[in-house]
């Protein structure tokens, strides 16, 4: 005999929203032979009853208020996807206090007071779960909570922002300039009309924090993380990145270093190799490298975003939670020991590109090369285009293996010099094996 069924209230009906309801609707009876329960949807928070949608609700189970869905004592889950931070943290502390389970695609609220809400949720025995939260359609939160529980998770790297991942696509494919390719991913419904969040990078900053607590039980404080967007990428260096051999992507980056202890967390535009996997994913599309011990590299690949895809990481985790509540399973999120403290971004090392406009006269590149050596910074490899205006030249120069804060130090230095014109351009290059 099949369980009672499993009543969900469901806050925010947007997109992804939409996209939950309708898809469990279309698949119910599918859900119901897999789960052993029918998955029901009693009540739906919205903020505008009036406001017209493409799918058509019945009256009695739409509200606008928060608390008829918390209060309601026959919902055993509440699905939060109304975005934002204080007033979703409300929302969520309240349901776990009153005994729902919750399943959320927050990612910021998780970034910022996920380690509040995974106490909470310890203490009440209800579970969170949130694979929607972090890249989309792929299944990279159960991957790194179940299928690789045995493993030390040595290092994760990925292209975990669909939006920007697109404008750069479309950059170095069809010779776009920013402003080009941000304007077509708007149009074509893949950023928003306000994109700050996903181009300055911390929407890609937000999924790396909660891969970070999960791969190492550390929630690096969202003021410890060092993030950088694709705002500054031009043409210029899309196109000196291709004769190098390199695309630029932007990369989460999540390692431990044992010898120190320490666990390095960053988002920043990099450079590539072209023969590396990550190098051919393009468009909207996300892909994440996981090390692991014992599994050794696997990688992750699918729709980053999109009503579909998100909707059935929600879905999913709903099949989780049900089995949750029906077992008294755990909290969604094993805690575990803490394996290391926050990097410093100064001691995070890597090779780097170095693009300077420079005055063309003999013994300018011979100063740079001198302030390069004396912070201990290599040269690899130097390119100067003989086709350039008459007083200035593009020096690009490939670094080797340094501390981001020695590169950073020595690139103030050069761009205080008299023959440097505007302020050098310059970007990790990523070794990913």
């Amino acid at each position: 005999m099949s369980a009672s069924p499993l009543k969900i209230g469901l806050a925010g009906f947007g997109n992804v929203g939409a996209g939950v309801y309708k898809n469990i609707e279309k698949n119910r009876h599918l859900l119901r032979e897999r789960t052993g329960r029918d998955l029901i949807v009693t009540r739906i928070a919205v903020k505008d009853l009036e406001k017209a949608r493409p799918i058509e609700l019945p009256a009695d189970i739409v509200t606008t208020d928060l608390d008829a869905l918390t209060s309601d004592k026959e919902i055993d889950l509440i699905v939060e996807l109304i975005g934002g931070i204080d007033r979703a943290f409300e929302l969520v502390k309240t349901s776990l206090e009153n005994g729902k389970a919750v399943v959320t695609g927050n990612k910021a609220l998780l970034a910022e007071r996920g380690q509040e809400l995974f106490a909470i949720a310890e203490k009440h025995g209800k579970p969170i779960y949130y694979e929607a939260a972090v890249a989309g359609g792929i299944p990279i939160i159960k991957t790194v909570q179940e299928s690789l529980i045995g493993n030390h998770i040595q290092s994760v790297a990925g292209i975990i922002n669909g939006t920007c991942n697109y404008i750069l696509t479309r950059m170095s494919e069809a010779g776009l300039d920013y402003k080009e390719a941000l304007g077509e991913a708007q149009a074509l419904g893949y950023a928003e009309a306000d994109p700050t969040l996903d181009v300055n990078g911390w929407d890609a900053a937000h999924k790396a924090i909660i891969l970070a607590s999960l791969s190492y039980g550390c929630w690096v404080p969202c003021d410890q993380i060092h993030v950088e967007g694709i705002e500054n990428v031009n043409a210029t260096d899309i196109g000196f990145a291709e004769k190098l051999g390199y695309v630029i992507k932007l990369l989460g980056i999540i390692q431990l270093h044992e010898e120190t202890g320490s666990i390095e967390v960053r988002v920043q535009p990099s450079l590539v190799a072209k023969d590396h996997i990550l190098a051919s994913v393009k468009g909207v599309f996300n892909a994440i490298l996981v090390q692991g011990d014992i599994v050794g590299e696997t990688l992750f690949y699918g729709s980053g975003a999109g009503q579909d895809p998100t909707s059935s990481s929600v879905i999913a985790d709903i099949a989780d939670a049900s089995y949750a509540l029906e077992t008294s399973g755990g909290s969604g999120f094993v805690t575990h020991g803490l394996y290391g403290k926050p990097m410093p971004i100064e001691e995070t090392v890597s090779k780097y590109y170095l693009r300077v406009e420079a005055e063309d006269r003999p013994g300018v590149l011979a100063r740079i090369a001198t302030v390069l050596g004396s912070h201990d910074i290599g040269i690899l490899s130097v390119i100067q285009p003989e086709d350039h205006d008459e007083e200035y030249a593009p020096i690009v120069l490939m670094l080797h293996f340094a501390p981001f804060g020695k590169v950073r130090e020595a690139i103030n230095q050069i761009n205080a010099m008299d023959c440097i014109r505007d302020e050098p351009i310059f970007f990790r290059v990523e070794d990913l094996g």
